[in-house]
Protein backbone atom coordinates (compact mmCIF):
# COMPACT_ATOMS: atom_id res chain seq x y z
CA UNK A 1 0.00 0.00 0.00
CA UNK A 2 1.45 3.43 -1.31
CA UNK A 3 1.50 6.55 1.26
CA UNK A 4 -1.86 8.41 2.07
CA UNK A 5 0.46 11.62 1.26
CA UNK A 6 1.90 10.25 -2.11
CA UNK A 7 -1.84 9.37 -3.19
CA UNK A 8 -2.80 12.70 -2.02
CA UNK A 9 -0.93 14.32 -4.04
CA UNK A 10 -2.51 12.24 -7.64
CA UNK A 11 -5.93 13.49 -6.20
CA UNK A 12 -5.22 16.82 -5.33
CA UNK A 13 -5.21 16.75 -9.53
CA UNK A 14 -8.52 15.56 -9.74
CA UNK A 15 -10.37 17.71 -7.02
CA UNK A 16 -13.18 20.33 -7.55
CA UNK A 17 -14.49 22.67 -5.39
CA UNK A 18 -17.87 21.87 -3.73
CA UNK A 19 -20.06 23.80 -5.93
CA UNK A 20 -23.85 22.53 -6.18
CA UNK A 21 -24.60 24.09 -9.15
CA UNK A 22 -22.11 23.45 -12.09
CA UNK A 23 -20.42 20.64 -11.24
CA UNK A 24 -23.11 18.66 -10.56
CA UNK A 25 -24.81 19.42 -13.64
CA UNK A 26 -22.21 16.62 -15.26
CA UNK A 27 -24.63 14.21 -13.68
CA UNK A 28 -28.00 15.73 -14.69
CA UNK A 29 -28.35 13.87 -17.66
CA UNK A 30 -28.38 10.11 -15.63
CA UNK A 31 -31.89 8.85 -14.68
CA UNK A 32 -30.98 7.79 -11.92
CA UNK A 33 -28.75 9.48 -9.47
CA UNK A 34 -27.74 8.00 -5.96
CA UNK A 35 -26.18 9.55 -3.69
CA UNK A 36 -24.90 8.19 -0.35
CA UNK A 37 -23.79 9.21 3.36
CA UNK A 38 -21.33 7.78 5.38
CA UNK A 39 -23.41 8.02 8.42
CA UNK A 40 -26.69 8.71 9.08
CA UNK A 41 -26.08 11.69 11.49
CA UNK A 42 -24.09 14.10 10.25
CA UNK A 43 -25.14 17.50 8.88
CA UNK A 44 -23.20 18.25 6.02
CA UNK A 45 -24.42 14.68 4.43
CA UNK A 46 -27.60 15.89 4.50
CA UNK A 47 -27.07 19.71 3.50
CA UNK A 48 -25.05 18.70 0.74
CA UNK A 49 -27.54 16.00 -0.52
CA UNK A 50 -30.31 18.57 -0.30
CA UNK A 51 -28.62 21.21 -2.55
CA UNK A 52 -27.25 18.60 -5.10
CA UNK A 53 -31.03 17.65 -5.19
CA UNK A 54 -32.63 20.74 -5.39
CA UNK A 55 -30.35 21.22 -8.43
CA UNK A 56 -31.01 18.42 -10.25
CA UNK A 57 -34.96 18.94 -9.40
CA UNK A 58 -34.61 22.75 -10.69
CA UNK A 59 -32.17 22.36 -13.45
CA UNK A 60 -32.77 18.57 -15.14
CA UNK A 61 -36.09 17.35 -14.47
CA UNK A 62 -36.00 15.24 -11.39
CA UNK A 63 -39.22 14.46 -10.29
CA UNK A 64 -38.68 11.53 -7.85
CA UNK A 65 -36.94 11.96 -4.48
CA UNK A 66 -36.62 8.20 -3.13
CA UNK A 67 -34.78 7.75 0.42
CA UNK A 68 -33.84 4.90 2.72
CA UNK A 69 -37.15 4.83 4.70
CA UNK A 70 -40.45 2.89 5.33
CA UNK A 71 -43.03 3.83 2.39
CA UNK A 72 -45.85 5.05 4.38
CA UNK A 73 -43.88 7.43 6.39
CA UNK A 74 -42.83 9.00 3.08
CA UNK A 75 -46.15 8.64 1.83
CA UNK A 76 -46.82 11.68 4.24
CA UNK A 77 -43.99 13.62 3.07
CA UNK A 78 -45.41 13.04 -0.59
CA UNK A 79 -48.80 13.85 0.19
CA UNK A 80 -47.70 17.07 1.88
CA UNK A 81 -45.38 18.02 -0.86
CA UNK A 82 -47.30 17.76 -3.76
CA UNK A 83 -50.62 18.57 -2.19
CA UNK A 84 -52.09 15.20 -2.57
CA UNK A 85 -55.51 14.60 -0.58
CA UNK A 86 -55.61 12.03 2.42
CA UNK A 87 -55.11 10.99 6.01
CA UNK A 88 -52.76 14.74 6.48
CA UNK A 89 -55.79 16.35 6.76
CA UNK A 90 -56.52 14.72 9.82
CA UNK A 91 -52.65 14.81 11.28
CA UNK A 92 -52.68 18.53 11.04
CA UNK A 93 -55.28 18.74 12.80
CA UNK A 94 -53.49 17.54 15.91
CA UNK A 95 -56.31 14.33 15.80
CA UNK A 96 -57.23 11.24 17.43
CA UNK A 97 -56.02 7.52 18.20
CA UNK A 98 -55.83 7.08 14.32
CA UNK A 99 -53.41 9.23 13.30
CA UNK A 100 -50.24 8.57 12.35
CA UNK A 101 -47.47 10.58 12.60
CA UNK A 102 -44.31 10.01 10.13
CA UNK A 103 -40.66 8.57 11.30
CA UNK A 104 -41.57 8.27 14.83
CA UNK A 105 -39.94 4.83 15.13
CA UNK A 106 -36.14 4.46 15.75
CA UNK A 107 -33.88 6.05 14.56
CA UNK A 108 -36.47 9.15 14.56
CA UNK A 109 -33.53 11.58 13.82
CA UNK A 110 -32.37 10.30 10.30
CA UNK A 111 -35.44 11.81 9.05
CA UNK A 112 -36.45 14.04 11.32
CA UNK A 113 -34.11 16.89 11.22
CA UNK A 114 -33.91 20.25 10.33
CA UNK A 115 -31.73 19.37 7.11
CA UNK A 116 -34.53 16.91 6.04
CA UNK A 117 -37.25 19.71 7.01
CA UNK A 118 -35.85 22.27 5.00
CA UNK A 119 -35.41 20.10 1.51
CA UNK A 120 -39.31 19.00 2.08
CA UNK A 121 -40.71 22.80 2.31
CA UNK A 122 -38.01 23.53 -0.75
CA UNK A 123 -40.24 20.71 -2.61
CA UNK A 124 -43.09 22.10 -0.96
CA UNK A 125 -43.07 25.46 -2.07
CA UNK A 126 -41.68 24.65 -5.88
CA UNK A 127 -44.48 22.59 -6.46
CA UNK A 128 -46.85 25.10 -5.35
CA UNK A 129 -45.80 26.87 -8.56
CA UNK A 130 -46.25 24.10 -11.04
CA UNK A 131 -49.61 23.32 -12.71
CA UNK A 132 -48.26 20.24 -14.67
CA UNK A 133 -48.73 17.54 -12.04
CA UNK A 134 -45.84 15.53 -14.27
CA UNK A 135 -43.15 18.21 -13.07
CA UNK A 136 -44.02 17.81 -9.34
CA UNK A 137 -40.94 16.56 -7.07
CA UNK A 138 -42.65 13.65 -4.99
CA UNK A 139 -41.35 12.42 -1.66
CA UNK A 140 -41.18 8.06 -1.92
CA UNK A 141 -39.85 5.48 0.64
CA UNK A 142 -37.92 2.53 -0.76
CA UNK A 143 -37.63 0.60 2.72
CA UNK A 144 -39.44 -2.45 4.29
CA UNK A 145 -39.58 -2.25 8.01
CA UNK A 146 -42.97 -0.77 8.00
CA UNK A 147 -44.89 -4.22 7.83
CA UNK A 148 -47.76 -3.24 10.56
CA UNK A 149 -48.35 0.30 8.98
CA UNK A 150 -48.54 -1.58 5.37
CA UNK A 151 -51.15 -3.82 6.53
CA UNK A 152 -53.43 -1.61 7.89
CA UNK A 153 -52.66 0.78 4.42
CA UNK A 154 -53.71 -1.65 2.43
CA UNK A 155 -57.09 -2.18 4.79
CA UNK A 156 -57.94 1.00 4.94
CA UNK A 157 -57.37 1.51 0.87
CA UNK A 158 -59.27 -1.69 -0.23
CA UNK A 159 -61.98 -0.48 2.52
CA UNK A 160 -62.74 2.51 0.47
CA UNK A 161 -62.55 0.98 -2.92
CA UNK A 162 -63.83 -2.68 -2.41
CA UNK A 163 -64.78 -3.44 1.06
CA UNK A 164 -65.26 -7.02 0.65
CA UNK A 165 -61.89 -7.30 -0.33
CA UNK A 166 -61.06 -5.19 2.90
CA UNK A 167 -62.61 -7.14 5.06
CA UNK A 168 -60.73 -9.93 2.65
CA UNK A 169 -57.73 -8.39 3.30
CA UNK A 170 -58.17 -8.80 7.26
CA UNK A 171 -58.68 -12.53 6.90
CA UNK A 172 -55.66 -12.99 5.32
CA UNK A 173 -53.38 -10.52 7.08
CA UNK A 174 -54.46 -11.66 10.91
CA UNK A 175 -52.23 -14.30 10.38
CA UNK A 176 -49.03 -11.52 11.18
CA UNK A 177 -51.46 -9.28 13.27
CA UNK A 178 -49.64 -11.04 16.67
CA UNK A 179 -46.47 -9.66 15.41
CA UNK A 180 -46.66 -6.47 14.00
CA UNK A 181 -45.31 -5.03 16.88
CA UNK A 182 -41.90 -7.12 17.05
CA UNK A 183 -41.40 -8.84 13.74
CA UNK A 184 -38.34 -9.86 14.02
CA UNK A 185 -40.69 -12.42 16.47
CA UNK A 186 -42.49 -13.74 13.47
CA UNK A 187 -38.90 -14.82 11.85
CA UNK A 188 -38.34 -16.61 15.25
CA UNK A 189 -41.76 -18.54 15.32
CA UNK A 190 -41.27 -19.16 11.40
CA UNK A 191 -38.05 -20.80 12.08
CA UNK A 192 -39.72 -23.03 14.67
CA UNK A 193 -42.64 -24.21 12.77
CA UNK A 194 -44.72 -22.08 14.71
CA UNK A 195 -46.25 -19.46 12.32
CA UNK A 196 -46.14 -19.38 8.12
CA UNK A 197 -48.09 -16.68 6.94
CA UNK A 198 -46.99 -16.46 3.07
CA UNK A 199 -50.02 -17.88 1.44
CA UNK A 200 -52.46 -15.27 2.77
CA UNK A 201 -49.82 -12.48 1.84
CA UNK A 202 -49.15 -13.33 -1.21
CA UNK A 203 -52.15 -14.14 -2.82
CA UNK A 204 -53.70 -10.82 -0.74
CA UNK A 205 -50.74 -9.30 -3.50
CA UNK A 206 -52.22 -11.25 -6.64
CA UNK A 207 -55.60 -10.22 -6.14
CA UNK A 208 -54.89 -6.38 -5.97
CA UNK A 209 -52.86 -6.97 -9.01
CA UNK A 210 -55.65 -8.55 -10.47
CA UNK A 211 -57.90 -5.91 -10.11
CA UNK A 212 -55.61 -3.36 -10.59
CA UNK A 213 -57.48 -1.55 -13.98
CA UNK A 214 -60.32 -1.77 -12.27
CA UNK A 215 -59.12 -0.41 -8.71
CA UNK A 216 -57.13 2.41 -10.43
CA UNK A 217 -59.98 3.56 -12.92
CA UNK A 218 -62.28 4.78 -9.90
CA UNK A 219 -62.76 7.81 -7.83
CA UNK A 220 -59.64 7.16 -6.47
CA UNK A 221 -56.62 8.08 -8.64
CA UNK A 222 -53.81 6.51 -9.83
CA UNK A 223 -51.73 7.32 -7.22
CA UNK A 224 -53.60 5.92 -4.46
CA UNK A 225 -53.87 2.37 -5.92
CA UNK A 226 -50.36 2.45 -6.78
CA UNK A 227 -49.87 3.22 -2.88
CA UNK A 228 -51.49 0.18 -2.38
CA UNK A 229 -50.14 -1.81 -4.27
CA UNK A 230 -46.40 -1.24 -2.60
CA UNK A 231 -47.92 -1.43 0.64
CA UNK A 232 -48.66 -5.05 -0.09
CA UNK A 233 -45.45 -5.72 -1.98
CA UNK A 234 -43.73 -4.82 1.43
CA UNK A 235 -45.97 -7.01 3.74
CA UNK A 236 -44.81 -9.38 1.22
CA UNK A 237 -41.06 -8.30 0.93
CA UNK A 238 -41.33 -7.77 4.82
CA UNK A 239 -43.03 -11.44 5.91
CA UNK A 240 -39.81 -13.21 3.67
CA UNK A 241 -37.32 -10.80 5.18
CA UNK A 242 -38.12 -11.52 8.52
CA UNK A 243 -37.88 -15.36 8.09
CA UNK A 244 -34.40 -14.73 5.93
CA UNK A 245 -32.85 -13.15 8.66
CA UNK A 246 -32.42 -16.01 10.86
CA UNK A 247 -31.09 -18.15 8.06
CA UNK A 248 -28.41 -15.42 6.65
CA UNK A 249 -27.19 -12.13 7.43
CA UNK A 250 -26.34 -11.67 3.70
CA UNK A 251 -29.76 -13.21 2.05
CA UNK A 252 -31.90 -10.79 4.41
CA UNK A 253 -29.83 -7.75 3.33
CA UNK A 254 -30.11 -8.60 -0.42
CA UNK A 255 -33.77 -9.80 0.42
CA UNK A 256 -34.29 -5.56 1.90
CA UNK A 257 -32.14 -4.07 -1.07
CA UNK A 258 -33.88 -6.07 -3.92
CA UNK A 259 -36.92 -4.35 -2.10
CA UNK A 260 -35.27 -0.94 -2.54
CA UNK A 261 -34.66 -1.37 -6.00
CA UNK A 262 -38.09 -3.21 -7.25
CA UNK A 263 -39.83 -0.30 -4.82
CA UNK A 264 -37.55 2.31 -7.59
CA UNK A 265 -38.39 0.61 -10.49
CA UNK A 266 -42.30 0.80 -9.69
CA UNK A 267 -41.99 4.33 -8.98
CA UNK A 268 -40.48 5.27 -11.92
CA UNK A 269 -43.40 2.83 -14.05
CA UNK A 270 -46.18 4.87 -11.68
CA UNK A 271 -44.98 8.60 -12.64
CA UNK A 272 -44.62 9.84 -16.37
CA UNK A 273 -42.37 8.77 -19.17
CA UNK A 274 -39.21 10.07 -18.83
CA UNK A 275 -39.15 10.12 -14.88
CA UNK A 276 -36.06 11.00 -13.55
CA UNK A 277 -35.02 9.71 -9.38
CA UNK A 278 -32.63 10.74 -6.99
CA UNK A 279 -32.26 8.05 -4.41
CA UNK A 280 -30.69 8.84 -0.99
CA UNK A 281 -29.23 6.03 1.32
CA UNK A 282 -26.45 5.25 3.01
CA UNK A 283 -23.10 4.46 1.41
CA UNK A 284 -23.10 0.80 2.10
CA UNK A 285 -26.54 0.93 -0.05
CA UNK A 286 -25.52 3.34 -2.91
CA UNK A 287 -22.04 1.85 -3.53
CA UNK A 288 -21.52 -1.07 -5.55
CA UNK A 289 -21.32 -3.89 -3.58
CA UNK A 290 -19.27 -5.64 -5.58
CA UNK A 291 -16.30 -3.69 -4.98
CA UNK A 292 -16.42 -3.23 -1.16
CA UNK A 293 -15.99 -6.86 0.93
CA UNK A 294 -19.99 -6.88 1.07
CA UNK A 295 -19.79 -8.35 -2.08
CA UNK A 296 -16.55 -10.21 -2.31
CA UNK A 297 -16.45 -11.84 0.95
CA UNK A 298 -19.69 -11.51 2.07
CA UNK A 299 -21.72 -12.04 -0.97
CA UNK A 300 -24.26 -9.38 -0.79
CA UNK A 301 -25.75 -7.10 -3.43
CA UNK A 302 -26.92 -3.39 -2.77
CA UNK A 303 -29.08 -0.89 -4.09
CA UNK A 304 -25.87 0.61 -6.59
CA UNK A 305 -24.69 -3.01 -7.53
CA UNK A 306 -28.65 -3.67 -8.64
CA UNK A 307 -29.01 -0.43 -10.21
CA UNK A 308 -25.81 -0.59 -12.42
CA UNK A 309 -27.26 -4.10 -13.31
CA UNK A 310 -31.04 -3.44 -14.58
CA UNK A 311 -30.40 0.04 -15.54
CA UNK A 312 -27.48 -0.13 -17.18
CA UNK A 313 -24.28 1.32 -15.59
CA UNK A 314 -24.31 4.19 -17.99
CA UNK A 315 -27.65 5.24 -16.64
CA UNK A 316 -26.88 5.28 -13.07
CA UNK A 317 -24.26 7.90 -10.97
CA UNK A 318 -23.33 6.89 -7.59
CA UNK A 319 -21.99 9.38 -5.18
CA UNK A 320 -20.95 9.11 -1.35
CA UNK A 321 -20.00 11.48 1.48
CA UNK A 322 -17.14 11.16 3.56
CA UNK A 323 -15.63 12.72 6.63
CA UNK A 324 -12.28 12.56 8.72
CA UNK A 325 -13.64 13.62 12.12
CA UNK A 326 -16.11 15.74 14.03
CA UNK A 327 -19.16 15.16 15.98
CA UNK A 328 -22.14 12.46 14.66
CA UNK A 329 -25.94 11.95 15.68
CA UNK A 330 -26.17 8.50 16.36
CA UNK A 331 -27.08 5.83 19.65
CA UNK A 332 -24.84 2.78 21.19
CA UNK A 333 -27.53 0.49 20.64
CA UNK A 334 -30.97 -0.34 18.62
CA UNK A 335 -33.89 1.91 20.25
CA UNK A 336 -31.70 3.96 22.36
CA UNK A 337 -31.41 7.44 22.41
CA UNK A 338 -29.60 9.39 20.27
CA UNK A 339 -26.37 11.55 21.31
CA UNK A 340 -24.02 13.46 19.92
CA UNK A 341 -20.92 11.73 19.62
CA UNK A 342 -17.05 12.63 18.63
CA UNK A 343 -15.97 10.63 15.42
CA UNK A 344 -12.46 9.29 15.99
CA UNK A 345 -10.17 10.60 13.16
CA UNK A 346 -9.94 7.98 10.28
CA UNK A 347 -7.47 5.29 10.25
CA UNK A 348 -3.68 5.85 7.75
CA UNK A 349 -5.16 2.63 5.86
CA UNK A 350 -8.14 4.11 4.95
CA UNK A 351 -9.61 6.11 1.72
CA UNK A 352 -10.79 8.70 4.76
CA UNK A 353 -6.97 9.33 5.63
CA UNK A 354 -5.73 9.80 2.40
CA UNK A 355 -8.80 12.21 1.46
CA UNK A 356 -7.94 14.07 5.04
CA UNK A 357 -4.03 14.48 3.45
CA UNK A 358 -5.12 16.33 0.33
CA UNK A 359 -5.38 19.60 3.47
CA UNK A 360 -8.48 20.36 1.26
CA UNK A 361 -11.35 21.36 3.83
CA UNK A 362 -14.42 20.16 1.49
CA UNK A 363 -13.88 19.15 -2.35
CA UNK A 364 -15.46 16.56 -4.65
CA UNK A 365 -13.31 13.71 -6.65
CA UNK A 366 -14.79 12.83 -9.81
CA UNK A 367 -14.10 9.43 -10.30
CA UNK A 368 -15.77 8.24 -14.22
CA UNK A 369 -13.34 7.15 -16.11
CA UNK A 370 -13.67 9.54 -18.41
CA UNK A 371 -12.90 12.40 -15.91
CA UNK A 372 -9.91 10.97 -13.91
CA UNK A 373 -6.65 11.01 -14.66
CA UNK A 374 -5.11 7.75 -15.96
CA UNK A 375 -1.87 8.41 -13.02
CA UNK A 376 -4.76 8.20 -10.55
CA UNK A 377 -6.77 5.36 -11.70
CA UNK A 378 -3.43 3.45 -11.67
CA UNK A 379 -2.52 4.60 -8.25
CA UNK A 380 -6.41 4.07 -7.05
CA UNK A 381 -5.77 0.62 -8.73
CA UNK A 382 -3.20 -0.24 -7.19
CA UNK A 383 -4.94 1.16 -3.66
CA UNK A 384 -8.13 -1.33 -3.82
CA UNK A 385 -7.74 -3.31 -0.41
CA UNK A 386 -8.18 0.59 1.47
CA UNK A 387 -10.93 0.71 3.70
CA UNK A 388 -13.94 2.55 4.06
CA UNK A 389 -15.42 3.66 7.01
CA UNK A 390 -19.62 2.79 7.34
CA UNK A 391 -21.24 4.10 10.41
CA UNK A 392 -25.07 4.05 10.36
CA UNK A 393 -27.34 4.66 13.21
CA UNK A 394 -25.56 3.08 15.50
CA UNK A 395 -21.61 3.96 16.47
CA UNK A 396 -19.46 1.80 18.58
CA UNK A 397 -16.03 4.25 18.79
CA UNK A 398 -14.84 1.30 21.06
CA UNK A 399 -14.60 -1.30 18.54
CA UNK A 400 -14.69 1.09 15.48
CA UNK A 401 -12.32 -1.20 12.91
CA UNK A 402 -14.24 -4.26 13.45
CA UNK A 403 -17.69 -2.45 13.45
CA UNK A 404 -17.52 -0.04 11.30
CA UNK A 405 -14.73 -0.02 8.44
CA UNK A 406 -14.64 -2.38 5.42
CA UNK A 407 -12.20 -2.81 2.45
CA UNK A 408 -13.23 -1.02 -0.65
CA UNK A 409 -12.30 -0.05 -4.50
CA UNK A 410 -13.29 3.60 -4.52
CA UNK A 411 -13.07 4.18 -7.82
CA UNK A 412 -15.30 1.71 -9.21
CA UNK A 413 -17.39 1.60 -6.11
CA UNK A 414 -18.78 5.37 -6.63
CA UNK A 415 -19.02 7.52 -10.04
CA UNK A 416 -18.09 10.45 -7.21
CA UNK A 417 -16.83 11.19 -3.64
CA UNK A 418 -17.73 14.66 -1.66
CA UNK A 419 -15.38 15.15 1.17
CA UNK A 420 -15.85 17.31 4.33
CA UNK A 421 -13.10 16.85 6.64
CA UNK A 422 -14.55 18.14 9.82
CA UNK A 423 -17.94 17.76 10.00
CA UNK A 424 -21.20 18.56 13.05
CA UNK A 425 -24.20 15.98 13.98
CA UNK A 426 -27.29 16.32 12.00
CA UNK A 427 -29.61 18.97 13.33
CA UNK A 428 -32.18 16.89 15.38
CA UNK A 429 -35.81 17.71 15.74
CA UNK A 430 -35.99 15.85 18.85
CA UNK A 431 -33.32 13.36 21.01
CA UNK A 432 -35.31 11.59 23.18
CA UNK A 433 -37.38 8.78 21.25
CA UNK A 434 -41.09 10.77 21.62
CA UNK A 435 -43.62 8.95 22.66
CA UNK A 436 -46.42 12.02 21.99
CA UNK A 437 -48.13 12.69 18.74
CA UNK A 438 -47.88 16.33 17.25
CA UNK A 439 -49.94 18.99 17.40
CA UNK A 440 -48.65 21.82 15.67
CA UNK A 441 -50.26 22.41 12.14
CA UNK A 442 -47.23 24.75 11.14
CA UNK A 443 -44.65 22.07 11.66
CA UNK A 444 -46.14 19.57 10.00
CA UNK A 445 -44.70 17.13 8.64
CA UNK A 446 -42.09 17.34 11.52
CA UNK A 447 -42.99 17.67 15.49
CA UNK A 448 -40.61 19.50 17.15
Amino acid sequence: MASPVATAVLFRANIHSVSFGSHFDSFGDYPVVLLGDGTHGTSEFYAARAEITKHLIEHHGFNIVAVEADWPDAEFIDRYVRQRPGPQARIRQGGGDDDHEPFKRFPTWMWRNRETQNLVEWMRNRNATLTDPAHKAGFYGLDLYSMGASIKAVIDYLDHVDPAAGKEARRRYGCLQPWVEDPTAYGLASLRGLADCEKGVVQMLRDLLARRLEYSEDAHDGDEYHSGQQNAYLVRDAERYYKAMYYSSASSWTLRDTHMVDTLRRILKNRPAGSKAVVWAHNSHCGDARFTSMGTRRKEVNIGQLCRERFGRENVATLGCGTHTGTVAAAHEWDEDMEIMDVRPSRPDSWEWVAHQTGIPSFVWDLRDDRITPELKEAMAAESQRLERFIGVIYRPDTERMSHYSQADLQQQFDAYIWFDETEAVRPLEKVQPKTVMGMEETYPFGL
